[in-house]
């Protein structure tokens, strides 16, 4: 693959293999050359093997600092529970008229997808749809709740989901270059040490195989993996 100039100037700034966490998210900041404000972004190889129900790694954090995006929550709920939505800024809310609207119109205008318990058999039959973008809600992820005033809460003050992908990675992003070094710093501690302690039992040897931080046009910068040998606390 070509890069642009742009780019390879930014890589010529990564000097070693492994940084301080830190040190590489510092760094990430350097290579920001785009005119927008890029997303900061970590890429976690972990040692387990996905294939097995017993070493899947998912979970949802609220990032002290946010994410730095607007995030449009879509909720499916009757009665009190939709009014409870509405009254706690959710940006769309209702049952079958949405449901048939994400049918008949391809209608996604929307971030995350929360839905009450009583509402998820409706909510099954675009199940085939939601799944592949990444929106059916999930009781894992919080996002199947009788407390949607919290589950709202929590996504518009920052809440992300990690999960373990097909090849034993986590991608996640962790704020804006906008944020600067030390609150970028402040989330990514708090996600590393959720992914930590996520650590399936039935992993064994290394759990954290290689960390990289980077921003959206930038190349990533690599992050000492022993770093976080010894559990959330050498996160920090």
């Amino acid at each position: 693959m070509k890069h642009g100039k742009k780019y390879q100037d930014s890589a010529k700034l990564i000097q070693q293999n492994n940084y301080e966490p830190d040190e590489a998210i510092a760094l990430a900041l350097q290579t920001a050359k785009a005119k927008f404000d890029e997303t900061v972004e970590v890429s976690v190889r972990l040692g387990v093997d996905p294939r097995h129900a017993d070493q899947q790694v998912r979970g949802t954090v609220v990032l002290p600092n946010g994410t730095g995006k607007t995030v449009r929550v879509l909720v499916f709920a009757k009665g009190d529970n939709a009014r409870i939505a509405e009254e706690n800024g959710a940006d769309y809310v209702g049952a079958e008229e949405l449901i048939a609207k994400i049918q008949n119109e391809n209608w996604f205008e929307f971030d995350v997808c929360v839905a009450t318990p009583d509402m998820m058999g409706l909510v099954g039959r675009i199940g085939r749809v939601l799944g592949p973008k990444g929106l059916m809600p999930n009781p894992k992820s919080g996002t199947v709740t009788p407390d949607v005033a919290k589950a709202i809460a929590d996504i518009k003050a920052g809440k992300v989901e990690y999960r373990v992908d097909k090849t034993a990675i986590v991608h996640v992003p962790f704020g804006k270059v906008s944020f600067g070094a030390e609150k970028l710093s402040e989330n990514f501690r708090v996600l590393m040490d959720a992914i930590l302690k996520a650590k399936p039992t039935a992993a064994k040897g290394t759990y954290v195989r290689s960390v990289v931080v980077s921003t959206t046009m930038g190349p990533g910068v690599k992050i000492n993996p022993t770093r976080f040998v010894g559990g959330p606390v050498a996160a920090k």
